[in-house]
């Protein structure tokens, strides 16, 4: 059974004397997430952050902005419309609206540049691709607002395609528990000052929120079929600067899941390509918003070839 893993990606920053977004009740924020054909699972909360886990992925909100990522057809450009619609364009400082190239593209219901008409019509913004058409890239829209990037704004985004090995097989097995997934994962030990909030998909698939002050991580894993790894997929985010963080997590999740290949992007945050296993850089690029985020995207591939095995049609 097919399920699209890449998510499609939105931040807003607003004024904070517009709106405190925390004090809004849980009736707008049910009915943001259902523009984007999704559902509120669960939910967690700290004294920074609120993080909602979703039939489709995460939304976390803080008192000045929201990101919110959702997978297979969802709509997020409608729960986009929707945010700007309610609280005003003027009060909006940032907003960028990323995507993935997906696996199936001709099953969504919208192509990237569907979405930024829409989005445009509610706000100005500019619009690039980043990679080649017939392989890995990635689409950002921001808007065209003045707010300037600060230090603490930094966060990155591992993707990883083709996971193999011991942890691939558990996901895709009869009988899986959130807590045997995390403990597999190594939460407490890559994450020690977190909280979570987990939930494992029937047949398969896990999502997981985390909560530590204003830092947040959310994992989301698409396994597919042990048969057919290729539309597995696995991606991770945290606003952490995990330059200076003490625990090696990407080289540790790569590890764990050992992909063919992995993307990172990273917002204001550096490339840590040490932690990585033996690889080749397919494709690198940087670019800097009028806002003052570095933006960066690479590929990777595992420098070991993969044993292709035909597959019965």
């Amino acid at each position: 059974m097919f399920f699209e893993g890449s998510e499609k990606k939105l931040e807003i920053i607003v004024n904070p004397a517009a709106a405190q977004l925390r004090q809004w009740d849980r009736a707008f924020w049910t009915a943001l997430v259902q523009c984007a054909h999704a559902d509120i699972l669960s939910s967690m909360s700290n004294d920074d952050c609120d993080a909602y886990l979703l039939s489709e992925s995460s939304l976390f909100v803080w008192d000045d902005r929201i990101v919110m990522l959702t997978c297979g057809n969802s709509r997020l450009v409608e729960a986009a419309c929707y945010f700007i619609a309610h609280v005003n364009p003027a009060s909006i400082r940032f907003l960028s609206y990323q995507r993935k190239n997906e696996y199936q593209a001709y099953l969504q219901p919208s192509r990237f540049a569907d979405d930024i008409a829409q989005l445009r019509q509610w706000i100005p913004g500019k619009a690039c691709r980043i990679g080649h058409l017939d392989s890995h890239h990635h689409y950002v829209f921001c808007s065209g607002n003045s707010h300037h990037a600060v230090a603490a704004e930094h966060s990155l985004e591992l993707l990883m395609y083709h996971i193999r090995g011991e942890l691939a097989d558990y996901l895709n097995g009869n009988a899986q528990s959130p807590e045997d997934i995390c403990a597999l994962l190594k939460l407490k030990t890559l994450f020690p000052q977190f909280s979570f909030d987990s939930h494992v998909f029937d047949p398969f698939g896990f999502s997981l929120n985390g909560l530590w002050g204003r830092y947040y991580i959310t994992l989301h894993i698409t396994p597919q079929l042990a048969e057919t790894y290729a539309c597995s997929y696995v991606s991770f985010e945290t606003n952490l600067d995990l330059s200076q963080y003490p625990h090696p997590v990407v080289g540790c999740l790569l590890r764990l899941f050992s992909p063919v290949s992995w993307d990172v992007i990273g917002f204001n945050h550096p490339f840590e390509e040490r932690q990585f296993p033996e690889h080749l850089c397919l494709g690198s690029g940087l670019f800097t918003t009028e806002h003052g985020y570095n933006i960066g995207f690479s590929h990777y591939q595992q420098l070991r070839t993969e044993a292709l095995i035909p597959e019965l049609m």
